[in-house]
């Protein structure tokens, strides 16, 4: 059976130690060197970076997020392993793990780790569909020759360059589309290898969770529960007509992902069509001062990221789901693009609101969206609000000395609620 080590990357036959360098680090799997579709997931990518960057947190539990009153945004191994999960309650995440170091997240460094980390896949191929800063698909159909070397191997490499280069490390999940390699990545991390070939993908699937299905969330899972939809197992005796007249489109999706099949190429020019950050509460809450917390956290995540792709959006969209999983979402359109925290913060806040009171509510999130060039964006003044030039520009002024000070230097009042 073909193997590989994944720290010196010698190839060898089937073997439980590296016959060159003796590591245990080894991967091995029939069609290891024939499959070409990878997902690669950093490893807790900001709490990653912050143990990069301060060595003296290496082995401690960390957490990113507000003060006690915030959320976490997420979370270390050692933290998750306390049962720490992202979008809990500071306070509750501080008593299951009382000897945390809560850092602040710093946007800004976290977005140009994530563009040297891309770098070294673009290397690889030019086949990369980015799915956030720590995550992308990617394509290596036809790179063996061009690198001498099949793509498992250069995966491996690459997360090896990762650890040495930018000190962080990343999970490698391998098969043969892309539904198969972002549930091969979830394996084993962190700093995992897996493998799902096309010979076992039935017998993998048959008795797997369909939560594992990626886009499946708390709402979705209910209504498949409903329908005694637990397994693919399950998914398999039904008939495709069934699923379409239970489901509509996603069961059409659903009767393909049972299966393992999943046509989707890798889209490496896919042009970006919003920008959004959400949060699942830990527990449902229609607290104002806490939802108003998490507008600011939201508006500021989507401003950063927009400042980062020089990007700006004309329309600003709330989205709210109530405890019963129903879903509102509320959007508007702006006279000028923005990308701006203040402006995307305060349309939000207006849209929230405008909304009836039929909290609470268990997930809140918001973005932008019909976006243009940062150029085109944030051009006129609000003739309502004499007050909004000043507040973008004093936007701007904290932007630069957060770029030279850290992403704590200037911190709003109201993203400590």
């Amino acid at each position: 059976m073909p193997a590989l080590c994944r720290d010196c990357l010698t190839q060898f036959e089937d073997g439980n130690r590296c016959p060159s360098c003796n590591s245990p680090r080894v991967r091995s799997h029939p069609e290891l060197f024939d499959l070409t579709i990878a997902h690669m997931d950093c490893d807790a990518f900001y709490a990653s970076v912050e143990k990069r960057d301060n060595p003296e947190l290496r082995d401690k539990p960390v957490i990113i997020g507000g003060g006690r009153r915030g959320v976490v945004s997420t979370a270390c191994y050692i933290a998750r392993i306390r049962g720490v999960k992202s979008a809990m309650p500071m306070f509750k995440a501080l008593k299951l793990c009382p000897d945390a170091v809560i850092v602040r997240g710093r946007m800004s460094t976290y977005v140009e780790v994530s563009k040297q980390v891309r770098a070294l896949m673009e290397e690889l191929t030019p086949a990369i569909e980015p799915l956030s800063l720590d995550e992308a698909f990617m394509d290596l159909s036809g790179t063996a020759k061009l690198h001498g070397a099949p793509p498992a191997v250069m995966l491996a490499r690459l997360t090896r360059r990762m650890k040495d280069e930018i000190g962080i490390t990343g999970s490698i999940g391998l098969s043969h589309n892309k539904f198969l390699a972002k549930v091969a990545s979830d394996l084993d991390k962190p700093r995992g290898f897996s493998v799902i070939g096309k010979a076992e993908t039935d017998a993998f699937l048959r008795d797997k969770p369909v939560r594992m299905i990626w886009g499946i969330g708390p709402a979705g899972q209910a209504s498949l529960d409903k329908a005694g939809i637990r397994t693919f197992s399950d998914l398999l005796r039904w008939d495709r007509r069934d699923l379409h007249a239970r489901f509509g489109s996603m069961g059409d999706r659903l009767y393909h992902l049972a299966r393992g099949e999943d046509r989707r190429r890798v889209s490496a020019h896919s042009p970006m069509k919003s920008i959004s950050n959400e949060t699942t509460f830990h527990d449902d809450t229609n607290d104002p001062d806490i939802l108003d917390g998490h507008i600011w956290r939201m508006a500021e995540k989507v401003s950063d990221r927009a400042k980062a792709k020089g990007l700006a959006g004309r329309v600003v969209t709330l989205k709210l789901k109530r405890a019963n999983h129903s879903l509102l979402t509320r959007r508007t359109s702006l006279r000028d693009a923005t990308q701006m925290a203040d402006r995307i913060y305060r349309t939000a806040r207006d849209l929230f609101d405008q909304t009836p009171d039929s909290g609470p509510y268990r997930l809140l999130g918001v973005g932008i969206s019909d976006l243009t060039k940062d150029t085109e964006a944030d051009l006129s003044g609000d003739l309502l609000d004499p007050e909004a030039a000043k507040r973008t520009d004093a936007e701007r002024a904290a932007d630069e000395i957060r770029k030279k000070f850290g992403a704590d230097a200037i911190i709003k009042g109201r993203a400590l609620r």
